[in-house]
């Protein structure tokens, strides 16, 4: 997502500059090295490890997980204690979940293969290209088709449809279909 543009072109991103003292990762430097230790052995494998056992892994790592929800293989949750997922939710092959900010997933949603929910973006009009942060919230009954992506601070309502490779940078919803790049809205009915 683009949050802003670069308006003088002698004053060009430095990365050198880039120093995000603002933004917190939630836990210490430990927890998030066994973290990364977990989702390798768990997460990242092809081998087809039972949804319960990476359900475990979450809520040992602080993620709130409901009952009946289906993890699939090569899912990346980058901290799972900023996660928030209902009851009955499918979470398909190679779904990235970016929780720089909070993501929260309610009941009876499936986020189908290589879906990505994005909550950080850079401010580019600052040569600092500092980081910006902005939940995520996905509503009870909604479809994010393959290949979605949903940028920071989306929030998407109850019942919305995201057909596949949509580009979902704006609230959606209820009740409604989302598609196309930049994703356009129409109704489900």
């Amino acid at each position: 997502m683009l949050i802003g543009l670069v308006t003088n072109p002698t004053d060009p991103v430095d990365l050198s500059l880039f120093k995000n003292p603002k933004f917190s990762r939630g836990a210490p430097a430990w927890v998030e090295a066994l973290w990364w230790l977990a989702r390798s052995l768990f997460f990242e494998s092809w081998f087809p490890l039972p949804s319960s056992l990476r359900v475990a892994v979450l809520r040992a790592f602080g993620a709130k997980i409901g009952k009946g929800v289906v993890i699939r293989s090569r899912v990346n949750i980058t901290f799972p204690w900023r996660l928030e997922v209902g009851n009955h939710v499918w979470i398909g092959e190679e779904v990235l979940i970016l929780t720089l900010d909070r993501v929260s997933i309610a009941s009876n949603v499936c986020l189908s293969q290589r879906a990505f929910l994005c909550t950080g973006s850079h401010d580019f009009k600052k040569p600092t290209f500092d980081l910006i942060t902005k939940p995520i919230v996905i509503e009870e009954g909604c479809w994010v088709a393959a290949g979605v992506f949903i940028g920071p601070g989306v929030t998407l309502r109850a019942n919305t449809v995201c057909a596949a490779g949509a580009v979902v940078v704006r609230d959606a919803g209820p009740d409604v279909i989302v598609s196309g790049n930049p994703a356009t809205i129409r109704s489900r009915h």
